[in-house]
């Protein structure tokens, strides 16, 4: 469950930090939620695919380990990403 261009570049400009950043965590964070969203919703109505529901989960772990580099960098930016995601309760 691969991101378009067009929603790549979308996210690129809501979660950039500057004008040419295209490869910070926030960024990141942002495309690999989008990823594991989409994904989640192919695992609904494919329970038995087992190798995306293993991609899932390493995406998962990927996206913890860079919010928690976040968090250890900056508790701001940490806060901010996550209220902007709307992940983490």
């Amino acid at each position: 469950m691969s991101l378009d261009t067009a929603e790549k570049q979308k996210l690129i400009n809501t979660y950039q930090t500057h004008g040419t950043d295209t490869g910070s965590v926030e960024v990141q964070v942002a495309m690999l939620s989008e990823r594991i969203t989409k994904l989640s919703g192919h695992l609904q109505g494919n329970s038995h695919d087992y190798s995306s529901r293993k991609g899932l989960l390493k995406m998962i772990g990927h996206r913890k380990r860079m919010l928690s580099y976040v968090r250890e960098k900056s508790e701001k930016r940490y806060t901010d990403l996550v209220s902007k995601l709307g992940i983490r309760g």
